[in-house]
Order: structure tokens, then sequence, then C-alpha cells
């Protein structure tokens, strides 16, 4: 029996009553070969034993080398190329499927964008974190100064009820005006109290009346602590004759005590009480303050905390058929008071002065 297998016998028809000589029709003669060089006849070869694939074992898929561990694939090791436009492999790579690249490229942008959206996430954190403590602490601050002028405002008001009885008188006001005309000795030797010549300055300024000012301190009175000792302050003209004299003193040693700004120059009539004793007699109400609380208020930088409330008052008055000038500067100065929060330490003086 013939060994070898081709698909003619195995395709062979069955045999019947036909010739062969007649009937025979298979493969065999369809694809017998010319005769002629190769008249041997037709046989079946393998794509082991020529160049002719296998009909079949062309259909099994093909295996791509692994990529974690060098399985011996010819291909990877001869450096031959990969289809009819692939470029030489060097020595021990190993190619890559499409699908495979596009995913480590996918992996590196997944990895950069993560690295990226964690040091965004640390950086807004960490502007978050200061921004919150820095509201805080402006919070604090804030809160800080609110609560100190309201405390500052609560004791205005607790130290506005019956103050004016409760603070005793220490020092008398001079006459002012009795001292007006006078040169300088003879008003040291008429104001009295213990008048005592401190300070003596020129003056040049222009259109102005006085050329000297002379500062003469009451010793024999009470001293404030805060403020000091009362003072007389006289003007002379060219001929040393006093044009100008005036006074200051705490409103504490005139027995006004803590009132309140606004209640010494409304209420209390502070001004006009003061002018009074130094011989200036004017009418009750010719001091007011401005509607506008701001134009006689001193705030610090917070825009909050209090620090000072001053206004000038001034006017004109007939004495002895003689009409004169007169003013008032008020002053409250609350810079110690709102270091030790203590209103008590808050420094409050009255200045009049009266014009020849």
């Amino acid at each position: 029996m013939d060994e070898r297998i081709g698909l003619t016998e195995a395709f062979a028809p069955v045999a019947s009553e036909r010739s062969e000589e007649e009937g025979r029709i298979g493969l065999t003669e369809a694809f017998a070969p010319v005769q002629g060089a190769h008249g041997g006849g037709f046989s079946y070869r393998g794509d082991n034993e020529g160049e002719y694939p296998d009909a079949l074992e062309s259909l099994e898929p093909s295996f791509e080398p692994s990529l974690l561990f060098d399985d011996g694939a010819p291909e990877a090791r001869s450096g031959e190329k990969r289809g009819r436009h692939g470029k030489p492999q060097e020595l021990g790579e190993k190619p890559l499927p499409p699908h495979l690249r596009k995913s480590r490229r996918m992996r590196r942008i997944l990895i950069a964008v993560v690295a990226l959206l964690v040091v965004l996430i640390g950086a807004l954190g960490y502007f978050t974190w200061r921004l919150v403590g820095e509201s805080q602490m402006l919070a604090t601050q804030q809160t800080q100064q609110q609560q100190s002028s309201q405390e500052v405002d609560a004791m205005h008001e607790a130290d506005t009820k019956d103050a004016a009885t409760t603070t005793a008188k220490k020092t008398e006001v001079p006459n002012l005006v009795s001292v007006l005309g006078l040169t300088r000795d003879e008003a040291v030797e008429a104001l009295q109290h213990g008048a005592t010549v401190t300070s003596e300055k020129e003056v040049s300024e222009e259109g102005s009346a006085v050329k000297v000012n002379v500062t003469v301190a009451l010793t024999d009175e009470p001293a404030d602590t805060r403020s000091g000792t009362p003072t007389v302050y006289l003007g002379l003209d060219e001929e040393g004759r006093i044009v100008q004299a005036g006074y200051s003193a705490a409103t504490a040693s005139l027995g006004y005590g803590s009132l309140s700004f606004v209640d010494a120059v409304e209420n209390e009539g502070i001004v006009e009480k003061t002018l009074g004793e130094a011989g200036v007699s004017v009418p009750a109400g010719s001091a007011t303050l401005p509607e506008d609380k701001t134009a006689y208020s001193a705030y610090a930088s917070d825009g909050t905390t209090l620090v000072e409330e001053k206004c000038s008052f001034s006017g004109t008055v007939e004495l002895d058929g003689v009409e004169h000038e007169w003013s008032s500067v008020l002053l409250y100065n609350y810079a110690t008071a709102n270091t030790s929060g203590n209103l008590a330490d808050t420094i409050r003086m009255i200045y009049v002065y009266v014009n020849a």
C-alpha cells in the first residue's frame, strides 16, 4: 500500500460499475501536473517540506512573543524585519503591539495628571489654611477693638450720670478780663495763687497784635496728676501790654467730673460757665457742637477706637461797652485710657481766651 497520503486518495470516490477510465473524476486529474519535467505525478507536501504553506495550518492564529519572558522567538533574536516594511529589530528587543504601546502612553499621561492634581490640591490646601488663619486673626482683632470701643462708650454713659455732683471743685478760674492792658509783672502780681512765669517766647506771626507769649503757672493751685497745674497764658503787644489772656485746667479740677464730651458741652455748659468765671459772660448755648461727630473726633487706624475729641468755639461779647472776642477749646484724650482700659485715665482739658 502506498504510504503517501494526498487529497486524491483521501477523497477518492467509491468504486462502481462504471469503468475507471470513463467515470473516474477526482482532484488528481484536476490538479494533475503537465507532463514534462514534473512527469513523475502530483504529491502533497506540507509546509515543512517546501515553500508552500499548509492550507489548514495557515488558518491557525499566530502567537506574539511574550513581553515579560524571552520565549526564544527566532524573530526577536534574528533581527529580521516584521512584515514587508518592518525595521530590523536590535538584538534582545521585543516588539510591542500597538494596543500595549497606546496603553503605556495612556498610563504615563495619567501619572502626570495625577501628580499635577496632587500638587494643585496641596497648594490649594496651603493657601486655604493661610486664608483661614488670617481671617481668624483679623476677626479676633476686630472683636477686641469693638469690645474696647463698647467698653469706653459704656464707661462714658455710666460716668455721665450725676457726674457733676460727684467731683469737688479744687481750683478757681482767675479773672482774665482784669489783666487786660496790664504789663507782665502787673499781671503776675494780680493773678496771685503762686503765679510764676515758666516761659516767654517771641511771636513773629504777621498781622497779629501779640508779639510775646508768656506762660504763667499757678503753683499754689492743686495740680492734676494727668494734666498738670492750672496755667495762665498772656499775650503782650509791642508796648508790653496784655492784649490777650487765657487759662487752662483739668475739667475735674473745676468740678465737672467724668462727663462725656457731648454732655459736658450741651448739658453742663462747661464752656459758658468757665468763661463766666473768667469774667466773660456769654449766653447759654453759645458753644454748640457740629452735628457730624467726626468733625471733632479722631479714631485709631482701625477706624473704630476713639482716640481724641477736640472742638473749638468762639464768639464776641460786649464788656463795659467794648466788644471783645472770646474763644475756647475743649479736649478729651483717650490714648492712655484705651491702653489701661480705665476711663479715669482720660485727659480732659478746657482752654478759654479773651482778647482786648
